[in-house]
């Protein structure tokens, strides 16, 4: 046992539930505990405060009128926006789907998938941490029935312009529709559907201080009217038929309090966070003792997420020895930790693949102190 404190900056693959939400989560699970879709008093309670959530979270993006489909995960999100987009109407099957080089594995292995199917997917480089606009426009062609990319990547911090993409569709292909995974973005920075120019909007609870087991895809309304998007689960037809299966109101209640929480709090967290990922990279430019890590800094970059290049020596052998001093962070995305290929998203910015295993993802939350830095930087020396 050790009472060293616990320096946690792994932020991006989750965050701690915040007790507001907590406290949210288990109120919840004592009193409205009817099933949302039951015709009696309960149900109806439950179905209120159900209401009252969806409204919450679309009133954070400026999306009021537009549709949210409540999932079990970020993930599951993902899917839902292409195979559902994919399978909406029996024409799409001839389409093709543009999306961006070191996309998060729920968007590029459902697009493994829909290749195999048939359907044409085009990877946009992102050398640099930016999407080559040139090669956007090039693809972006009348046959074109979904853009998918993600605003911030979630290794390398690199913030991509979705309204530029989106401009640039609509111009080109009138039947097209833009998917943005917001995961690694929502209430990191400001932004709003208007803003980003998205048609459908990933969102994940637990990246924000709320609930593991539950995400939510924003489906803009003229989508629904057109019937342009598929349900991949099929049952009792809850959630307007885009997702069955009885939802999970205390995780969902808690979500919309982390959320309406996280946009009061946006500037000022923004602000904090801002100041950590300075007071890193300059301790990395200045100090002699490490300044032979090497950082992967786009151009344009969200305030929470840097990943940085050690010398010669594995990422694993890293996380280890950090670990072993109760700071904690990663070699890249939660979801393909587990696997033993380079990072994607490292190799799509230009790293090599012995520097893409010789990397790591430091990313703060606005409860972490420069005391944090100061004791990782510390770390990084030995």
């Amino acid at each position: 046992m050790t009472d060293r404190k616990e320096i946690y900056l792994d932020n991006s693959a989750t965050t701690r539930i915040c007790e507001e939400a907590l406290g949210v989560f288990c109120e919840i699970s004592r009193t409205l505990y009817g099933n949302p879709s039951s015709l009696h008093t309960l149900g109806f309670r439950a179905e209120e405060k159900l209401k009252e959530a969806r409204e919450g979270i679309l009133a954070t993006l400026g999306a009021k009128g537009d549709a949210l489909v409540f999932t079990a995960s970020g993930s599951e999100a993902n899917n839902l926006a292409l195979f559902g987009r994919a399978h909406a109407k029996e024409r799409y099957k001839k389409g093709k789907i543009l999306t961006t080089e070191g996309e998060h594995a729920s968007v590029s292995a459902p697009l493994l998938r829909l290749a195999e199917e048939g359907f044409r997917i085009v990877a946009i480089p992102t050398r640099g941490g930016v999407p080559d606009f040139d090669a956007l426009r090039r693809e972006m062609t009348p046959d074109v029935i979904l853009v998918s990319m993600m605003m911030v990547n979630n290794e390398t911090g690199a913030l991509y312009d979705t309204a530029r993409v989106a401009r640039i569709m609509r111009d080109a292909a009138p039947e097209a529709i833009l998917h943005v995974d917001a995961t690694q973005s929502y209430l990191k920075i400001p932004f709003t559907k208007a803003s980003c120019g998205a048609d459908m909007i990933t969102l994940s609870s637990h990246k924000i201080e709320g609930p593991k087991g539950v995400g939510a895809l924003l489906i803009d309304e003229k989508i629904i009217k057109n019937h342009g998007i598929a349900p991949q689960i099929l049952g009792g037809g809850q959630e307007g038929g885009l997702r069955s299966g009885t939802e999970n109101l205390p995780a969902i209640a808690a979500f919309a309090e982390a959320a309406r929480i996280g946009r009061e709090a946006l500037d000022r967290r923004e602000k904090v966070l801002r100041g950590l990922r300075d007071l890193f990279l300059e301790k990395l430019r200045t100090d002699p003792d490490l300044c032979s890590i090497s950082v992967t800094d786009p151009p344009v970059a969200a305030p929470h997420i840097v990943n940085i290049t050690l010398p010669d020596i594995k990422s694993e052998t890293a996380l280890h020895f950090l670990s072993s001093k109760n700071i904690y962070v990663s070699s890249g995305s939660a979801c393909s930790s587990h696997g033993h290929h380079a990072s994607p998203a490292l190799i799509a910015f230009g790293r090599s693949e012995k520097e893409a295993d010789c990397s790591l993802r430091v990313s703060f939350s606005h409860r972490n102190e420069p005391a944090d830095i100061e004791a990782l930087c510390l770390a990084l020396k030995e």
